[in-house]
């Protein structure tokens, strides 16, 4: 087992580390994982209208019972699932695009 793969927990996956940018959008770039800023260079690139992390983003598996349940109630969720936000320029101003689509 790969280090990526024990830093998983159970019930959730790696679900990537690439984030498409909004159409139009230009820098400077603000990006947070569960409203902490991450650091370019450090936490991630920005390439060819993407971010690129240097981790993989962990997202939390949901499957239809589990949904249903915690529809109806009967329980919550609290399994690793971080969401990706990027502030960013477009159309002049200062635009903020939150939990964007991961890709692997």
């Amino acid at each position: 087992m790969s280090e990526s793969e024990e830093q998983v927990p159970k019930g959730s996956f790696a679900a990537g580390r690439r984030v498409i940018l909004p159409k139009g959008a230009s820098g400077p770039f603000v990006v947070y994982i569960n409203g902490v800023a991450q650091t370019e260079g450090k936490d991630y690139g920005v390439k060819g209208g993407e971010i690129l992390f240097t981790r993989e983003i962990i997202k939390e598996e949901i499957g239809l019972s589990r949904w249903l349940a915690m529809y109806l109630g009967f329980f919550g969720t609290y399994r690793k699932d971080e969401t990706v936000d990027v502030q960013y320029k477009g159309a002049g101003r200062t635009e903020l695009a939150s939990d964007l689509k991961v890709h692997e």
